[in-house]
């Protein structure tokens, strides 16, 4: 077991370039107390996400970013480093693979054994490429799906005097309540782990909790009379909750789910147990404790279900839900629409996704700095100016200091462009790595989420990660990242990730140029070949790229 690990802060740096120094930082940072599940046991978020494979490795890669020379590239391999090669100083620095196994043995059963075998590593999204930046990170994500949500099912661009029913307090879903509060309605999320409960509450992304269902309905009444917002976190078991609810035919005005549901063995705990007792169940029956925790789910999704033709809005919010009440025998899983088809298409057509960006100085002030440098230059993107203030005003940073919002194509090369030039100006003090979730645009295929009901039926269709991550390597990226099963689990998605330092130098500035044109653009083109014609659009009126067929 390691001591507590923080990221090194200031201008000095430990390694031989920037770019070695922004992912030694960005490793450690996601292993920060503030901002990892299990910092002890390397997990990140989303049930078992990891940063490194183990200590051993996680010590290796260290050594080998503080040799690392600046025209030499380190291979990861599902959290192990295993090679360094001498490449180009435009190369990447890192590349990282997680988790990739042939489709035919990719189960859970045979991904999880040889992972206790030590042979391979889930790196869910953004915890094995090094760039999770704590509950912020999907904050905007969620608050994104709640606007649009909002003006699309109520014709306005808020949910005041509407409130939401939800369930999930971890590193994913602990972003709902504030997100929730930030388009203005009322939340009241459900959660069985007190400490999650107690987490949220100390980084300010919950208001107040209870563990009574009459209280908290209670102060969900009082709010959504007088318009007010307001999260309640409320400790109890979302089956138990929500069916309880419809027997007493309370209806939601929008609900939806944030466990980790891909994760059965640690993501959702089954009626009638607190965690200590899951857990010990779990290990001494494990094949029953599976049982239980579908049972329990399946009744939860009977009562979304019962929801929706109540009249609540609902949807599944990627984690694999639905699919786990069908494979326990519920037919109408699907019957609840995934958020991303019903609400942010719209916007991975256009090639705007969640574009991130870290202070490697560790100063709030740098990232503050950047608020208002775009609130100043994106005047005419008035809900992307509107997210900045809300966060500036709204958010807690765990670990290093991030910013986050959803950029399109053409404004991401300027916000890379923008940060650059405050470092090479000397209005940050130190470089700035920018990234993305791999949740994106052009950088993943997950039939039950971001590729869910593709126009073109290309759902499955998983080449255009792999050519987001080729792209982005010879463009010039710092690190590049390919993992398996991150948000659904298992068998279910392919995507890439990746991070890009902005250190004020002319190298950077046409390095940003490339890779924050490329990787948005291929967003764009993956679309585009689906038949969307907001896609095409954006080709049509003029773009940084050629393709052969618009």
């Amino acid at each position: 077991m390691m001591e507590e690990i923080h990221a090194p802060r200031g201008i000095k740096l430990n390694t031989k370039g920037w770019g070695q120094e922004a992912a030694l930082r960005l490793l450690m940072n996601n292993l920060d107390p503030m901002v990892a599940k299990d910092p002890k046991n390397l997990i990140i978020y989303g049930g078992k996400g990891k940063a490194a494979r183990n200590w051993e490795a996680f010590d290796k890669i260290i050594q080998s970013l503080k040799s690392l020379e600046n025209d030499e590239t380190l291979l990861i391999q599902s959290g192990k480093p295993v090679g360094i090669f001498k490449t180009t100083e435009n190369s990447p620095r890192v590349l990282i693979v997680n988790a990739q196994i042939v489709p035919r043995w990719a189960t859970d059963d045979i991904f999880w054994d040889l992972e206790a075998r030590g042979l391979t590593m889930y790196g869910q999204m953004t915890a094995g490429s090094w760039i999770y930046i704590g509950t912020q990170g999907i904050l905007q994500g969620t608050y994104e799906t709640l606007s649009a949500l909002a003006k699309k099912e109520f014709g306005k661009y808020s949910l005041r005097g509407k409130w939401v029913l939800s369930s999930g307090l971890g590193e994913m879903g602990g972003a709902q309540p504030l997100a929730i509060k930030m388009n203005e309605g009322v939340a009241l999320v459900v959660e069985v782990d007190k400490d999650k409960i107690n987490r949220r509450l100390r980084d300010k992304y919950l208001d107040e909790w209870t563990d009574s269902l009459d209280r908290a309905l209670e102060l969900k009444d009082k709010a959504v009379k007088s318009g007010t917002s307001i999260s309640i976190g409320l400790l109890g078991n979302a089956a138990t909750i929500y069916d309880e609810l419809v027997l007493r035919k309370i209806v939601p005005d929008v609900v939806t789910d944030q466990t980790a549901a891909h994760d059965l063995n640690l993501g959702y705990i089954p009626e009638g147990y607190d965690l200590k007792g899951a857990y010990e169940y779990r290990d001494s029956n494990p094949s029953d404790y599976k049982k239980k925790v579908y049972e329990s789910i399946v009744k939860e999704v009977k009562a979304i279900i019962w929801f929706k033709e109540s009249g609540s809005k609902v949807f599944d919010y990627g984690n694999n839900l639905r699919t786990r009440a069908r494979e326990g025998g519920y037919s109408r899983a699907f019957e609840i629409p995934g958020y991303v088809p019903a609400y942010l298409r719209d916007l991975f057509t256009i090639g705007s996704g969640p574009f991130r960006w870290l202070a490697l100085s560790g100063e709030p002030n740098d990232i503050f700095a950047i608020d208002d440098k775009i609130i100043e230059n994106f005047t005419e993107d008035e809900h992307l100016v509107n997210w900045i203030k809300l966060a500036k005003k709204m958010v807690h940073f765990q670990g290093l200091p991030a910013r986050i919002c959803y950029a399109k194509y053409g404004q991401r090369e300027r916000l890379g462009l923008l940060m650059n030039e405050m470092v090479r100006k000397g209005e940050v003090s130190a470089p700035i790595a920018i990234g993305r979730d791999h949740h994106d645009t052009g950088s993943v295929a997950s039939p039950f989420r971001e590729t869910e009901n593709m126009k073109d039926g290309s759902d499955a269709i998983a080449d255009w990660p792999i050519l987001n991550a080729l792209l982005n390597a010879i463009s010039g990226a710092s690190w590049v990242s390919v993992h398996h099963g991150g948000g659904t689990g298992i068998g279910n998605s392919i995507h890439s990730g990746l991070v890009i330092v902005a250190d004020g130098t002319k190298s950077a500035e046409e390095r940003i140029k490339r890779v924050l044109n490329a990787d948005p653009a291929s967003g764009v083109i993956r679309h585009a070949d689906a038949g969307y014609q907001s896609s095409i659009d954006v080709i049509k009126k003029g773009v940084k790229f050629r393709t052969p067929y618009f």
